[in-house]
């Protein structure tokens, strides 16, 4: 009777043991809901449709609360989105493929992408030195001109923002075109806002980043517009939605909200009516901390080049949010070129798992039924083959070695 009863007593004990970790976890879910998703951004222009869904009401409008935080770099990033420190942020789409294969992080690291932000709307500066030596889209004089620099001053330094990242690959695609030998030139990386005052001491001799840090080195008299990035690749795609893995399945429900109340601003944004209250509001110092003239024009496509090389208007191919859709589709094509730029400029010594990588990184079913339900127009052009505007070399995603036998390195 004595052995039942201890029996008892045991079974008894597990089962609340067991109701006691079910509530546990349980709480722990509710608790995890409740709490405010924690977004980043990097002082840029393009951070617009996080700050924009913020300033506008429209996570709320969608029933979810949302910190938005000012990130130092993209490395800051990348390490608060792997560590869950930031649930999502505003981010090179490029990074979680760069990452993922060891090219700027630990290999196998896994960021999501949930949708595209932007197209267009980054440049490649010049300092002052090359003023009246390169103008505006000669890319024929640039190789000549760095040659005689680096024959009189033996270096010659180019900035951008994070290995493997879209920045690194729009200037290593303008010096490939250019015919400029990457191995003879020094890249180095420098957060985005600290470009222009790195530039003002002499730190480089040209840059890639996102606007509106070409339109200042403009406006301060240091460097000058060489080269639009869409000039590079109308329309290429540049910033996304980028999120932490677990975020994004366990809290798949904040993630819906975000994303819908990101996509209707992304849609506000492209009424150019609306485009002067955006560079206002993102102008000031808890954003970019830029001047929102400098940021207007660039927004609105109106191009002060410097070095007296007048104003380049981009009527259709400026910084663009949303364009019916085509702009957001979180393309796999995309990835797989990114990342032969690995292979192709030596950051990778065997092609990875171009589709496996792509399939794994992006959430492109969860985007699509996002849009559906906003009735937003899913692109059919996933997967095609297309070429850069400049670089007329046909890649075709399901076959990334031949197009590296024939590119330009």
């Amino acid at each position: 009777m004595k052995k039942i009863q201890t029996n008892t007593t045991e079974v008894f004990k597990r089962i609340v043991l067991t109701l006691i970790l079910v509530l546990a976890v349980s709480f722990s879910e509710v608790s995890a809901q409740n709490d405010p998703v924690k977004l980043g951004f990097i002082p840029l222009t393009d951070c617009s449709p996080i700050v924009m869904a913020k300033e506008l009401g429209l996570f709320k409008k969608y029933g979810v609360e949302v910190v938005v935080t000012k990130e130092s770099s993209w490395a800051n990033v990348r390490d608060k989105i792997l560590t869950g420190e930031l649930d999502g942020a505003h981010c090179l789409y490029s990074m979680p493929f760069s990452v993922y294969t060891g090219v700027g992080g630990k290999a196998g690291s896994e960021m999501k992408i949930a949708m595209m932000l932007n197209v267009n709307g980054q440049a490649i500066t010049l300092s002052k030195d090359f003023c009246g030596k390169v103008g505006f889209k000669q890319m024929n004089k640039i190789a000549p001109v760095v040659a005689a620099k680096l024959k009189a001053e033996k270096e010659v330094t180019f900035a951008m923002t994070f290995p493997g990242g879209t920045h690194d690959l729009w200037l290593r695609n303008w010096m490939a075109i250019a015919g400029v030998n990457q191995k003879t030139s020094k890249i180095i990386t420098i957060p985005p806002p600290q470009m222009v005052a790195n530039m003002k001491v002499g730190n480089m001799d040209g840059y890639c980043v996102g606007e509106p840090w070409g339109g200042v080195a403009v406006k301060q008299g240091i460097g000058f517009t060489q080269v639009a990035s869409q000039d590079i690749w109308k329309d290429h795609p540049e910033k996304a939605l980028v999120v932490n893995k677990e975020f994004s399945e366990k809290r798949r429900t904040d993630l819906v909200k975000v994303m819908k109340a990101v996509l209707e601003a992304c849609i506000w944004l492209d009424n150019p009516a609306n485009r002067k209250k955006a560079a206002g509001i993102i102008g000031k110092a808890p954003y970019v901390n830029a001047p929102a003239d400098v940021i207007e024009n660039r927004l609105m496509g109106n191009y002060d080049l410097g070095c007296n090389q007048g104003t380049e208007v981009y009527a259709k191919d400026y910084m663009l949010f949303y364009k019916g859709g085509l702009v957001n589709y979180p393309r796999k094509s995309y990835a797989i070129w990114a990342m032969a730029q690995y292979v192709r400029f030596g950051y990778l010594k065997e092609a990875p798992n171009y589709k496996a990588i792509a399939d794994k990184l992006i959430l492109q079913d969860l985007y699509e039924e996002v849009a559906k339900s906003m009735k937003v127009k899913v692109p059919n052009d996933d997967m095609k083959p297309f070429s850069l505007t400049m670089d007329k070399t046909v890649f075709d995603p399901s076959n990334p070695a031949a197009y590296l036998k024939v590119v330009k390195k």
